[in-house]
């Protein structure tokens, strides 16, 4: 398991009630979401906020960090992205362990809010650990083995998807092949589409993200 570099935002060590992980998308790091702590933390006091780098440099990106390859990005294989989700899957877990442990909280007072390849492993990462997380925020991503889910899911924490219906990177419809497998598996789940969003994260995914994280957060 590789351990995870982070940045962190929020309530003093020690001081926490409650945590906001978020997962970076592909060729980006950790960095490029650690910003939306600063709108978010008015709103969500005594919160820390984490965001890791992903464990590999980016294939398509130098400057970038992944968590696992993409095929039909940087000519991989399927055989290596499923390898690397599952090492990947591996890392984050170890990573929000050891934030748990150093925030001393349950894992009922932690959320993860992914983007993109964020999104991906949230979704994946979330149903598959010991105990519940408080909820899962997947912006602009995608459920991957969608066929896995029912049979693999340990937990069931909430779900709400976001999605811009003018992505032109991850489809709109994603959005409805992942609610279809996770209603299906039984899951709690709510769901926003910015309208006229391509691949980001407009200020109303943002407020939905954060009335979502509200509801779900102790305290």
């Amino acid at each position: 398991m590789r351990a995870l570099q982070s940045g962190r935002r929020g309530v003093a060590r020690g001081q926490a009630k409650r945590v906001v992980v978020f997962v970076h998308g592909y060729g980006a790091d950790g960095a490029d979401l650690l910003g939306l702590a600063d709108p978010l933390d008015p709103h969500l006091p005594d919160t820390a906020f984490y965001a890791p780098d992903a464990p590999e440099p980016c294939a398509g990106n130098p400057f970038g960090r992944q968590w696992f390859s993409i095929p039909w990005l940087d000519g991989s294989s399927e055989a290596d992205s499923l390898a690397g989700l599952v090492r990947a899957a591996a890392d984050l877990n170890g990573f929000l362990d050891k934030v748990l442990t150093d925030e001393g909280l349950g894992p009922e007072a932690l959320a993860l809010v992914g983007f993109s390849q964020g999104a991906m492993m949230s979704l994946h990462v979330a149903p598959r650990r010991p105990a519940p997380l408080a909820g899962v925020v997947a912006i602009s991503g995608r459920l991957l083995l969608p066929d896995h889910l029912a049979q693999e899911a340990v937990v069931k924490p909430p779900v709400l998807l976001i999605h811009g219906d003018q992505d032109p990177v991850v489809p709109f419809a994603d959005m409805s092949r992942a609610a279809e497998a996770l209603d299906a598996a039984g899951f709690e789940l709510y769901g926003h589409v910015m309208r006229g969003t391509g691949h980001g994260i407009a200020p109303d995914g943002l407020g939905a993200a954060l009335q979502f994280l509200q509801s779900r957060l102790p305290g």
